[in-house]
């Protein structure tokens, strides 16, 4: 069972099909990135997910596909050219990244994450940023495995 991380197509079947799929897998896996102190319907998620990836589209970015024994299993949008809000310093930026539900706890976010950092470094950025729930409890010990270090925090006060 071995994992391989490609970059997607940008034009062509194979770009359509890649399209296709992150469209899909972001949609229905999409509930993992909404707080509990914002509860949204799955519809507004669903709906803000598609415009990100409209606005992914409209950027510098690369798609990365993972798949397991040939068949499609994750994804992860990477961002290229965005810099740091605060600071300006150039960095890449994870925009989204998902797993089939059947297929986690299989090292492929480990492989999709490992890849974008190379890809990251390849491009010249000196950083590598992204956001991630409080509750999603798997993905940041990922990304604590990885060095990823808290950085700052959004604050929410139900009103």
């Amino acid at each position: 069972m071995t994992i391989e991380v490609r970059k997607s197509e940008r034009a062509g079947a194979p770009a359509a099909a890649d399209r296709e799929f992150v469209k899909a897998l972001g949609r229905r896996c999409v509930m993992s990135s909404v707080s509990p102190l914002r509860p949204a319907s799955e519809a507004n998620a669903r709906a803000a997910f598609d415009r990100l990836c409209e606005i992914v589209e409209g950027q510098s970015h690369v798609t990365l596909i993972a798949q397991r024994d040939g068949e499609r299993a994750g994804f992860l949008l990477l961002l290229d050219d965005l810099p740091d809000e605060v600071t300006l310093l150039p960095q890449a930026f994870v925009a989204y990244m998902a797993v089939e539900p059947d297929r986690r706890r299989e090292g492929i976010a480990a492989a999709l994450l490992a890849a974008a950092e190379d890809e990251a470094r390849r491009r010249g950025a000196p950083y590598m940023a992204l956001m991630v729930t409080d509750e999603n409890e798997a993905a940041r010990r990922l990304y604590e495995r990885r060095g990823y270090l808290t950085e700052r925090r959004l604050l929410c006060k139900p009103l």
